[in-house]
């Protein structure tokens, strides 16, 4: 693969013309100027994950001196090889790809003549750096070890084929001037790489950790005070993280689990059912809900560490997160006998959603900004970072023109055969997607619009059939098809998608003056499925479904509104409210015998109202309504957590904002949470590790301001 061209070099690099992120200073974020786009960063010392609420899977991270890098998988999407830089670990911004396009010759990586790598393209990176370079590996199936290698995060890399089969990989630069790789499933296997990285060593490969060890796949291996760990993802029954240690790089290893069940709350997504990879849009797909109490591989798992330069160590883990795909969370690491265990010291295995931002020079200072600017006005010369291509487009059929894209049609069956797609992640809890469709430059059999890449997919656009010209909105799972005729001279329309993603949900809407949108059909069902192994992607697309080339269509001033970015208002400081918990509806009671309980239904009185009192960075207590404070007793057993009139002695909370009023109330004391069993008709405690993926435990709560 030669070096990223001109165009990406650009895009890859951090000046990007019209393209950085958006940004919010802290002082702004004090102030309550509202957040446009989300961002982990809560403004007030905090962070509440997921860090991008967007498609971030198989993350790997190192650090450089003060500065941080994040790699990702893109799979069949171009460019590829995402890379991130962070001061602070918790505002990311894109800053490189390592390639434009695949340049190997198979019709399938350009998705010509039938054939395609939905989900069979580059995946799971290792980054590291080493001597003053940057390496990327990486594999494509079919095509082996891949590695890219530059002297600047921001390129250009040098593209170098390793070849083998080598997949799912850590790589170690050892002391000894020799580099490993570490890889395979269950039994995992260790092989010296050639310096010079242009492939394996012949027979160096051995098994280090033999079959039925408990250990998986997608390993990171580090070497840590003069010990070799290596951190895996499992799946078997359901997702888990587990370490192995050793004090030589070939064994033996011991493993131990080192979280496991931390979902924060979500169960696992719906999954498409079908008989094939790409079908015909009339094929048989289903799709199955899922069981809300079941955990999946929807709870933080495969990822990396890292440390501070202070010595603070924290991972950075994705979790399958519905049909957004799979996300990536940043998670505190406590070193436990030698181990290093996912969580806070009292409740390690479990992580919080919400803490306390790590301690970094930039701390106090890094702007609160999103990793992507989302919206785009076709003005610049280049693409923004955040567009990627489904598959290798042909360069010859679309251009920037006159402040929009032009998209010329080629011939395809259907969306997910149609070249020159271009994409971006969808971007969650709940967003619109529009943009505005030209469509004077359309011919006979020309389609062209707004879409959700998946399997199954879905549509809204614009059909010209001679010179009529209808609004169609297709959707795949119930291969349904909604017409509305156009008048003949429409030359421009509005088409928003609206994502739900929280829900797996989605709709289309349209509009003929940009003002005023009108739905077409009915809410659809959104999934996950590993035929492309991502998530919901909103496209603009165009082809010919006659089966040649036809005419074209533009686009302009595509814009993402995210509904639910700004998080300011979401701790209710300084207000009374009650407040519900989900698994029973009842409100929590402060009795009169003092003791946290619940009361029946509808219960409204001074010992069901609480007040939050703010204490700073996302800390807060409660006031019940006659003056009494929550504090826990003893070791927070069933009947521990209590009433007191001393405000000394109030238990101090980080709140963990799940959203929609739902939270969650995290001891800073002990990092348990308070709850209340559903079933035992026990009084509160503080003993609960977290939510469970329904949120049906009894620790998580809604709050009803008064």
């Amino acid at each position: 693969m030669k070096h990223i061209n001109h165009r990406i070099a650009i895009m890859a690099g951090v000046a990007l013309l019209g393209a950085t992120p958006f940004m919010l200073s802290a002082s702004e974020a004090a102030k309550g100027e509202p957040i446009k786009s989300w961002s982990a960063d809560n403004g007030n010392g905090t962070y509440t994950n997921p860090l991008f609420y967007d498609e971030f899977s198989d993350p790997d991270v190192i650090r450089v001196g003060e500065d941080y890098y994040l790699a990702g998988t893109t799979m069949h999407s171009v460019p590829g090889l995402v890379i991130l830089h962070s001061k602070d670990l918790v505002n990311w911004e894109n800053v490189s790809y390592c390639f434009d396009r695949f340049d190997f010759d198979d019709d399938a990586f350009s998705l010509k003549n039938g054939k395609e790598i939905y989900g069979q393209g580059i995946w799971a990176p290792c980054i590291r750096h080493h001597d003053g370079k940057f390496y990327l590996y990486s594999n494509i199936n079919g095509k082996g070890l891949q590695c890219f290698v530059s002297d600047k995060i921001e390129g250009p890399w040098k593209h170098i084929n390793m070849k083998g089969r080598i997949y799912d990989l850590g790589v170690i630069f050892d002391d000894d001037g020799k580099v490993y790789a570490v890889h395979g499933y269950d039994e995992v296997k260790c092989t010296e790489l050639k310096p010079d990285m242009s492939g394996p060593i012949e027979d160096t490969e051995r098994v280090i950790i033999p079959k039925g060890s408990g250990v998986g796949e997608g390993h990171h291996i580090y070497k840590i005070d003069g010990r070799y760990y290596i951190v895996s993802a499992d799946y078997a029954p359901n997702g888990r993280l587990t370490c192995s240690r050793a004090d030589n790089i070939w064994g033996p290893y011991e493993t131990r689990v080192i979280t496991a069940d931390e979902t924060f709350g979500y169960h696992q997504p719906p999954m498409t059912q079908i008989k094939g990879r790409i079908m015909p849009d009339t094929h048989p797909v289903k799709v199955a809900m899922s069981d809300p109490n079941q955990t999946g591989a929807c709870n933080i798992h495969q990822g990396g560490i890292v440390d501070t330069p202070d010595g603070q160590w924290w991972a950075l883990q994705m979790q399958d997160f519905h049909s957004l795909g799979r996300t990536t969370c940043l998670v505190p690491v406590t070193w436990k006998d030698g181990w290093p265990m996912i969580g806070l010291e009292g409740n390690t295995g479990r992580a919080p959603r919400t803490w306390l931002k790590p301690e970094t020079a930039a701390r106090d200072t890094e702007p609160i900004h999103a990793p992507y600017e989302r919206n785009e006005d076709f003005n610049g010369k280049q693409l923004g970072r955040v567009w990627q291509w489904n598959h290798n487009p042909d360069d010859s059929k679309w251009k920037l023109t006159k402040g929009r894209l032009r998209l010329n049609t080629m011939p395809a069956e259907q969306l997910m055969w149609a070249r020159n797609t271009l994409t971006q992640r969808s971007i969650g809890p709940e967003s619109d997607a529009t943009v505005e469709l030209y469509t004077s430059g359309m011919k006979d059999g020309d389609v062209a619009g707004l879409c959700n890449i998946n399997v199954p997919c879905s549509w809204i656009g614009v059909v010209k059939e001679g010179d009529k010209l209808t609004l169609r909105r297709f959707e795949q799972l119930k291969n349904d098809t909604l017409d509305v005729a156009l008048p003949a001279k429409t030359d421009r329309i509005w088409l928003r998608l609206h994502g739900d993603y929280d829900a797996d949900r989605a709709r289309y809407c349209y509009s003929t003056d940009g003002e005023n949108f009108k739905p077409l059909g009915d809410d659809m069902t959104l999934s996950y499925q590993l035929i492309t192994f991502q998530g919901s992607r909103p496209g603009l697309f165009a082809f010919n479904k006659n089966g040649k080339n036809g005419g074209y269509a533009e686009f302009d001033n595509f814009t993402v509104d995210e509904l639910k970015a700004d998080r300011s208002g979401n701790i209710p400081l300084g207000r009374k409210v009650r407040i519900i918990n989900l698994a029973t509806e009842k409100p929590m009671h402060a009795t009169p015998h003092g003791v946290v309980h619940d009361a029946a239904f509808g219960t409204h009185n001074p010992q069901t109202e609480f007040k939050v009192i703010d204490r700073g960075n996302g800390k807060v207590i409660l006031q019940c309504g006659d003056g009494r404070y929550v504090f826990t007793a003893g070791d927070g057993l069933p009947g521990d957590v209590r009433l007191t009139y001393d405000e000394s002695k109030a238990e101090e909370f980080m709140w963990q904002d799940y959203l929609d009023r739902e939270f969650m109330l995290m001891s800073m004391r002990t990092h348990k949470y308070v709850g209340k069993s559903p079933t035992t008709g026990s009084p509160y405690s503080m003993d609960y590790t977290g939510a469970d993926p329904a949120r049906r435990n009894g620790a998580v709560f809604r709050w009803e301001e008064l």
